[in-house]
């Protein structure tokens, strides 16, 4: 009737039993290794997990009656702090668990947005994940009564306050809807950078995927930003921007974005619609998967059917298969599209994935060779800043330069230009 796995632990303060009811729905072994992960990223040990097949979750508990008693008898022996649930539970649900187990119960919804309210730290994130659980706890405060009062640590209880006050409907109403409202007007600060870049010519590179694929430490090796980058799922969540030189010069902005995970709640991503829409305005969409992962090929659609979801049809996808040097015989059954494999940890294969990018590239950079008058000075800085300089000498007409320099640059320098080859 059920599978139990039991793992040792000596030092965790909050022993989780993992369980989850096997309906067919989804792939529930590969949905456990996943909450595994969730309950490790939210501070827990995962001390053992329960599978049941029924054929729909059961009104009251979720699982059966006969799994019932099984749980509450394996959390009395092995002192369970924590029930966590791979599925969204009801109120109801949650009670008549906690009353039958004596344990505190969370759901995968709640697992997820606990570890969001703790990762968040821009104004912005902490504003889109309070948004999302004030959303999530709305419709549940029918019956709840008192107990959504209680205050206290553990996972499943960070983020909002839960007093008497903020419980109460019309006043999470209201709290909802200023949420909106301040991040309506961050929205509308970040389309005027979007703009203005765009302006500018900036070109943006999106590094999107599955959480825990090594997007930040792809990040920092390419930038060296200084991105937390934990073998933990989300343990970056706020949107990253920097600058990227390519070797021909041209520089493009890169972007991380928050990760993904199966059946991310809707609650998330609606309120991280914003964030991720950031990703489907990029010019260039990095979709990176882990080639280590049994499930690298699942990681990939889950990624490609939200960024079809955000209108990126017609968006350039490369997809970049990180950790390649945990896999050194990666067959080319990987070699899925436009695909290039890299490892972000020692750097093999980033030329590859330089070039990748060079190649996709809405606009190439041209190489010129330019002389410039001696009372063009300003010309030569904006070349020295803007491009790549391959040669300079001056002679006695002026400065001669050969230059990687982009097509806007070129039209300015184009009066002494001498000649020019598409890059």
């Amino acid at each position: 009737m059920a599978k139990t796995e039991l793992h040792e632990n000596e030092t965790a303060a909050e022993r989780a039993l993992l369980i989850s009811v096997d309906t067919g729905e989804f792939d529930a072994e590969a949905s456990m290794a996943e909450l595994y992960e969730l309950v490790r990223s939210a501070g827990a040990e995962p001390f053992g997990s329960m599978i049941q097949k029924r054929p729909s979750p059961e009104t009251a508990t979720c699982v059966g009656s006969g799994m019932m008693e099984e749980i509450a008898q394996f959390c009395r022996e092995q002192e369970i702090d924590l029930l966590v649930f791979d599925r969204e539970l009801t109120p109801t649900q949650i009670r008549n668990i906690e009353k039958i187990t004596d344990v505190h119960t969370i759901d995968r919804t709640m697992l997820i947005l606990d570890i969001f309210a703790a990762r968040a730290i821009t104004k912005e994130g902490k504003l889109q994940v309070e948004l999302a659980q004030l959303k999530y706890m709305l419709p549940r405060l029918t019956g709840k009564g008192v107990e959504l009062s209680r205050l206290g640590g553990g996972i499943g209880t960070r983020g909002p306050g839960e007093t008497k006050l903020e419980t109460d409907r019309r006043h999470i109403n209201r709290r909802i809807q200023s949420l909106r409202e301040q991040l309506s007007q961050v929205e509308k600060h970040r389309d005027l950078l979007n703009k203005r870049r765009q302006k500018e010519g900036v070109v943006t590179v999106a590094l999107v995927g599955y959480t825990n694929v090594g997007k930040s430490t792809l990040m920092n090796f390419l930038t060296q930003a200084g991105v937390l980058a934990e073998n933990k799922l989300f343990a970056t969540l706020d949107p990253t921007a920097r600058s990227l030189k390519l070797p021909s010069g041209k520089t493009v902005m890169l972007i991380d974005t928050v990760g993904l995970v199966r059946r991310l709640p809707h609650h998330l991503v609606e309120a991280f619609r914003s964030t991720l829409e950031q990703a489907a305005g990029a010019d260039i969409i990095l979709n990176i998967c882990d080639a280590s992962s049994e499930e690298a090929q699942v990681h990939l659609q889950v990624t490609r059917e939200l960024l079809e979801s955000l209108g990126c049809r017609e968006k350039p996808v490369l997809n970049v298969l990180n950790k390649c040097d945990l896999v050194p015989g990666l067959s080319d059954m990987m070699a899925i599209g436009n695909c290039v494999r890299i490892s972000a940890a020692t750097g093999e294969g980033i030329p590859d994935l330089l070039q990748a990018i060079e190649d996709n590239l809405p606009r190439k950079n041209v190489r010129i060779t330019a002389l410039l008058p001696f009372s063009k000075s300003g010309l030569a800085a904006e070349v020295r800043k803007d491009g790549v300089v391959l040669t300079e000498a001056y002679v006695p007409e002026g400065l001669k330069m050969t230059a990687m320099v982009s097509p806007d640059l070129l039209e300015s320098l184009r009066p002494y230009v001498l000649e020019n080859t598409e890059d």
